[in-house]
């Protein structure tokens, strides 16, 4: 008898085992299944929605379903708790993720001096004190933060960068508009070239805007603004940039036809003078303009009031008078006043482009430097045409008042400074 009873117990153990392992084989089956589910569904869902997920899971699975749904998603107990206990308690559809009032205050209700202690920082010059220190600093979020909480007012720098959004600030540069004094006459000045420049080009006459672009060094020096190249392979340059004795620099004068939409820039290696300007004008009169204007007898030519072609440099008149007479043109010049260089065309329709063109490519050579001006085109059909000019160009050449006043120049009634006419002169 005792031997049968040993029997039956030894029996009931097996069967307990075997039963043990179907179900914890069930139950890890039914948790990575849920797992999966989770993993597919939680990241579209919002904290709400989640937890009655968990929930609705949980009451389905009955008893030990809290356990393994939180085991399954590998969140606490709690949350699949909390689920459960709002599924049961029938309430209505929040519509919104939190209960009304819930979640963290604003930093500013926190602390109400904060948002006026910020603005003080970043604004000295109307608000606080303009002797602050801080004043004279780089103001980066992580300085303004570390001055804030020196005061008092603990705040990591993401927040200080959300309220400086939140007030209307940004981060910005510096905007070239400040133009300093503005001649009472500007505006007529413009005015009278847009007149002047329709009348010749109506007429079929050539008009010309004419400047110095910024001189470059020439050599394997950094050239501001980037280009695509291979990922951790950028073009090595020099680490300082002294000039190249044997190199030197680059004079970059250009002249652009307003009508043709077409650039000549001559590229000198001696200095930037009136002869030098003048020069590049005549190169293009004689290798363009007299095929492309075969007919023209006048020429407009628009410039800066200063550099090369400054209306008060009287080498510029007596070589654009010598020009005049060589060509047989009647050449009018007008300059722009005094702090509007950015309105003359040449600026954003011809230099600009070449600055794009060029944009992080050492200038090694002078070759290089006129292949990629040579190589600048637009969608509006930019063409231009570059070329070297090896000439030499003293400084210092003295003009006597006894050669400017045998130039044959008519200074027009309005701003004679600014606007007149060189005519050609018989030698004969």
């Amino acid at each position: 008898m005792a031997r049968e009873l040993g029997r039956a117990s030894e029996l009931a153990s097996v069967s307990g085992l075997r039963l043990y392992r179907c179900v914890m084989a069930i139950g890890s089956e039914v948790e990575a299944n849920l797992s999966a589910k989770f993993s597919a569904l939680v990241p579209h869902l919002d904290e709400r929605q989640r937890r009655l997920l968990f929930g609705a899971e949980a009451r389905v699975l009955g008893h030990g379903g809290i356990k393994l749904v939180a085991r399954a998603a590998g969140v606490s107990p709690t949350t699949v708790t909390k689920g459960v206990a709002e599924l049961e308690s029938g309430s209505d559809p929040l519509n919104r993720v939190r209960q009304r009032g819930a979640g963290r205050k604003p930093q500013t209700e926190v602390d109400p001096g904060l948002l006026t202690a910020l603005l003080a920082l970043v604004e000295p010059d109307s608000i606080g004190d303009p002797e602050r220190p801080l004043r004279y600093t780089v103001k980066s979020t992580r300085t303004l933060a570390a001055e804030l909480t020196t005061a008092g007012h603990p705040v990591s720098p993401w927040t200080v960068a959300n309220l400086l959004h939140a007030e209307g600030f940004s981060l910005q540069g510096n905007s070239k508009q400040v133009e300093g004094s503005s001649h009472e006459d500007r505006d007529a000045q413009f005015t009278y070239i847009n007149a002047q420049s329709i009348a010749h080009l109506d007429a079929g006459q050539p008009v010309i805007s004419v400047d110095t672009k910024k001189k470059e060094i020439v050599g394997l020096y950094k050239n501001g603004g980037k280009q695509w190249r291979p990922a951790g392979d950028p073009t090595r340059v020099q680490v300082h940039d002294f000039p190249d004795p044997l190199l030197g620099k680059a004079n970059p004068y250009g002249v652009y036809d307003i009508n043709a939409n077409t650039g000549w820039v001559s590229v000198g290696t001696d200095h930037d003078t009136a002869a030098f300007a003048v020069e590049t004008i005549r190169r293009w009169c004689r290798d363009v303009g007299k095929d492309a204007y075969p007919n023209a007898d006048r020429l407009l030519i628009c410039a800066d009031g200063g550099g090369s072609n400054g209306y008060r440099l009287r080498a510029w008149k007596t070589q654009l008078a010598a020009l005049s007479t060589e060509t047989g043109l009647t050449i009018t010049v007008c300059h722009f006043p005094p702090g509007t260089s950015k309105w003359n065309k040449i600026e954003h329709r011809l230099f600009s482009h070449i600055s794009m063109n060029w944009r992080g490519r050492p200038l090694t050579s002078h070759q290089v430097i006129i292949d990629l001006i040579g190589a600048t085109t637009t969608r509006t059909g930019l063409k231009v045409h570059a070329e070297l000019d090896n000439n030499v160009y003293p400084l210092g050449i003295k003009i006597k008042d006894a050669e400017m006043a045998a130039l044959n120049l008519t200074r027009h009634d309005f701003h004679g400074e600014w606007n007149y006419t060189l005519n050609p002169t018989n030698n004969t």
